[in-house]
């Protein structure tokens, strides 16, 4: 099967799951106890012949290269995953039972067990691993060899680093970062939504221990997946952060090079120069000696003939920045001077100078104005990300 078309059979599988309904976006209360923004329910499949027929191609399709004489399903689930691939491979198949009877034969392998035989063990999805383990340890006692194990989908929240280092391979046929991704391209879902399920997904990390125990660890401030600048300008309201994360996606770089030189030429040597890999010059307009309106229309070839003052900083430069200090009047004064629709303006929000006397009360202070302003001001000067979370991708934030 060519990339192309195994690419379209994913998008058509996915789209299929949330048809049905085994894909749900909401607010959940998981068995745990913690509320998830997402829900995967496969015990739906069985309703549907002939999605589990393609689940059962996918899965086949996932394990081709593998080699292992005999299936086991892992209760209760993926019990008819299982059985279907059995059958298509006339190969034999165990279950393996929940709990173990008190009566007849006691046994918790059911089956034709043949010691030394490979078995591959199939799963719906896999959070933690802990059925996987739980399956896989009474089939070793039964002297079967248990190498790998493959999963309609995999929810990333471990279980493969659970599974892989107790020397087992996992084969998913689909992760849940893919799944976002197809629905989102679809239209099913949006942006904020993949956000907030990658963001659960991140915070909620599970880890099975020596003693088959899973833990969920929640982390106070897991690393983010971070939306791309493309998605980012989507989120912006002001235009000029719109264009400016446009411009960091096309060019592939999120480079400012701030230009501490005192000469119009050399300011202008210096854009020349990096130009081609940066997003964004910094000048010190202040500070060059033989500061013009001509220095400025080379900078900005199509600016407007500067309007008053020497500087004239809001007829040329794409954005401004500015301390939070003097209040709602410093917002209202730029905005007035410069307008929204052609510029945009940066909150200074923290500084990296010893001893400076900004503190974490003005920083959220500041962070407070900017959403209060959102078509106006589109980011920050700062020391790291001041904003956690989906709602932080909608600004800029500009570090040394």
């Amino acid at each position: 099967m060519s990339d192309l078309a195994h690419n379209d059979r994913i998008r058509d599988l996915v789209l299929e799951l949330f048809a049905v309904g085994a894909v749900k976006f909401g607010t959940f209360t998981l068995k745990s106890g913690i509320e998830s923004p997402i829900y995967i329910d496969l015990r739906i499949l069985v309703s549907h012949p002939s999605l589990l027929n393609t689940v059962a191609d996918a899965l086949l399709t996932a394990v081709k290269d593998l080699q292992y004489d005999v299936l086991c399903g892992v209760p209760y689930t993926a019990l008819p995953f299982a059985t279907l691939m059995a059958t298509r491979q006339q190969k034999p198949m165990l279950m393996r039972r929940k709990e173990v009877k008190s009566y007849g034969t006691k046994k918790i392998i059911e089956g034709v067990v043949v010691p030394g035989q490979t078995c591959l063990i199939v799963e719906d999805l896999v959070t933690s691993g802990l059925s996987v383990f739980e399956t896989v340890l009474p089939l070793e006692q039964e002297k079967l060899n248990v190498t790998d194990i493959v999963v309609l989908l995999d929810r990333e929240q471990g279980g493969r680093t659970n599974i892989e280092s107790r020397d087992k391979r996992l084969h998913a046929v689909l992760t849940l970062t893919q799944v976002l991704e197809i629905l989102e391209k679809e239209s099913k879902i949006d942006l904020e939504t993949v956000q907030r399920v990658q963001q659960f997904i991140l915070e909620n990390q599970v880890t099975v221990n020596a003693d088959l125990v899973a833990e969920v660890v929640p982390t106070k401030r897991a690393k983010r997946c971070r939306s791309t600048f493309q998605q980012r300008a989507k989120l912006c309201n002001n235009v000029i952060g719109k264009s400016l994360l446009t411009l960091m996606h096309r060019k592939c770089s999120n480079l400012c090079v701030a230009a501490d030189v005192t000469s119009s030429d050399k300011l202008l040597k210096l854009a020349e120069a990096v130009g081609p890999y940066i997003c964004a010059l910094k000048t010190h307009c202040d500070i060059i000696e033989d500061w013009s309106s001509n220095t400025c229309a080379k900078l900005k070839a199509l600016a407007e003939k500067c309007r008053g003052g020497v500087h004239n900083i809001a007829s040329w430069a794409d954005f401004t920045n500015a301390h939070a200090l003097p209040g709602e009047g410093i917002v209202q004064g730029l905005r007035s001077a410069a307008g929204t629709a052609s510029h945009g303006l940066l909150l200074l929000a923290q500084m990296s100078s010893v001893g400076n006397l900004i503190t974490p009360e003005y920083t959220k202070a500041c962070i407070d104005m900017a959403k209060r302003h959102q078509d106006f001001i589109f980011g920050f000067i700062c020391q790291e990300r001041v904003i956690d979370g989906p709602d932080g991708d909608a600004f800029i934030y500009m570090t040394p």
